[in-house]
C-alpha cells in the first residue's frame, strides 16, 4: 500500500491541490477538472476499448453463423472463429487491458477523494512546490456539501450510468438467427447485459448515498465524459454504415 499510494494516490492528491490553488473557492470544480484531465489522459485507451466492444458487436451474427455450421466441432468452431477475428481485425481481448490499466489509477482517485482533503496524512504528502490550502471549501455550487452523503449527486450519477451503459448494451442476434443453436449463447448475453443495465446504476445509486459527495462526484463526471467518448466513436462508427 506504501508503494500504491507514492506511485499514484499522492500525486494524484496533489494534482487536485494544485487545482484547487488555481482554481480557488469551490473543491467542486477542482475535483472536476482533475477528472476530466485524467480521463482525457486515458482517453485513447479507453477509445481502444470501445471500438473493440463496437466491433465485436458488429461480428456477432457471423459468430452466430460460425457456431451453427461447426454446432457438433468445436475445434473447428475455435479456428473459424479465430480466422474471422483475424479477417475482421477484432481483437476480443483488447477491451480488457485498458480496463485493467486504468483500474488502479481510478481505485487512487476514489481513495483521495472518499478522504477528507484536510486529512492529515494527506496534507503531510504535498510536495514542497504544493502549498496548503488555508481553507477549503467543500460546497459545490453553493448547494452540494462534498464532504458528507449526497443522495441528489448519486441520483445523477446513476442516471448517467444508465445511459452510458445503455449505450453499450449488447443487440440481440437478428430475428432470422436468434432461433439457431448458435444464438443461444448471444441471446442470453444479450439478456445479460440487459439486466445490468438496470442493475449497475440501481448499485451506484444505493451504495453512492452512503460515500461523500466529492466520490460521487468525481463519478458523475466520470461517466459524463464516458458518455460524450462513446458516443463520438459510436456516431462515428455508425454514420460509415
Amino acid at each position: 500500500m506504501g508503494i500504491f499510494f507514492t506511485i499514484l494516490t499522492q500525486p494524484i492528491f496533489n494534482a487536485l491541490v494544485a487545482i484547487y490553488n488555481t482554481v480557488p473557492g469551490d473543491f467542486g470544480i477542482a475535483i472536476i477538472i482533475l477528472t476530466v484531465i485524467i480521463k482525457l489522459i486515458l482517453w485513447p485507451l479507453t477509445g481502444k476499448s470501445l471500438q473493440s466492444q463496437k466491433a465485436m458487436q458488429a461480428i456477432q451474427p457471423k459468430i452466430t453463423e460460425l457456431k451453427e455450421k461447426f454446432k457438433d466441432d468445436k475445434e473447428g468452431q475455435a479456428k473459424a472463429t479465430m480466422a474471422l477475428y483475424k479477417e475482421e481485425k477484432v481483437n476480443p481481448f483488447s477491451s480488457c487491458l485498458p480496463l485493467i490499466i486504468q483500474l488502479p489509477i481510478l481505485l487512487a482517485l476514489f481513495n483521495v477523494l472518499r478522504r477528507s482533503i484536510e486529512d492529515p496524512e494527506l496534507m503531510a504528502s504535498l510536495y514542497s512546490f504544493v502549498s496548503q490550502p488555508e481553507v477549503v471549501n467543500n460546497v459545490f455550487i453553493g448547494i452540494f456539501d462534498l464532504s458528507v452523503r449526497s443522495i441528489p449527486l448519486a441520483l445523477m450519477a446513476g442516471a448517467v450510468q444508465y445511459v452510458q451503459a445503455k449505450m453499450l448494451e449488447t443487440r440481440r442476434p437478428p430475428k432470422d438467427l436468434a432461433k439457431k443453436e448458435g444464438a443461444k449463447d448471444e441471446a442470453m448475453a444479450a439478456t445479460m447485459a440487459k439486466s445490468m443495465t438496470y442493475t449497475m446504476p440501481l448499485i451506484t445509486v444505493v451504495f453512492g448515498a452512503t460515500l461523500p459527495g466529492g466520490v460521487m462526484l468525481y463519478w458523475l463526471s466520470s461517466n459524463v465524459v464516458s458518455v460524450i467518448q462513446q458516443y463520438m466513436i459510436f456516431h462515428k462508427k455508425d454514420s460509415k454504415e
